[in-house]
């Protein structure tokens, strides 16, 4: 049961082109109102890909950080769905991207994952598109 210990993260993944250039963004914000953002370029990929890669990114920096209990806003529908297990993970890449994902929740105490609309996810889009551009800016 997640309580007001809970670590509450925004992640977003971006490619342009679809496969094509992609950020994640991750926004921490800590129990305490302690904020952390994480944005990385991570090369090419699908969008979906790059969602699952934000995904990972955030729980292995809250494994790392000894966050134990953890609420996720995604507004990727898929990651929720799949991670929720209301979704079958059909592709490959995305399998192993999935699997990595249930292991690092796995060290973690609780955690819940859960699916917002676009428009209540703008920080984390905001990252990983920065991410991009810094990239491209280069």
């Amino acid at each position: 049961m997640l309580s007001e210990k809970t670590t509450e993260v925004y992640i977003d993944g971006a490619s342009r082109g679809n496969p094509g250039k992609s950020g994640i963004g991750v926004l921490v914000i800590r129990p305490d109102g302690t904020r952390e953002e994480i944005r990385e370029y991570i090369g090419t990929g699908t969008n979906n890909e790059a969602e699952y890669k934000a995904l990972i990114k955030a729980l292995a920096y809250l494994v790392a950080e000894t966050s134990p209990e953890v609420k996720i806003h995604t507004d990727s529908q898929l990651v929720a769905s799949q991670m929720n297990g209301l979704w079958k993970v059909k592709d490959s890449k995305l399998r192993i991207l999935y699997s990595e994902a249930k292991k690092l929740v796995s060290s973690l105490l609780a955690v819940k994952i859960e699916y917002i609309p676009r428009e209540k996810n703008t920080e984390a889009d905001s990252l990983a598109n920065e991410a991009i551009d810094r990239y491209v800016n280069c």
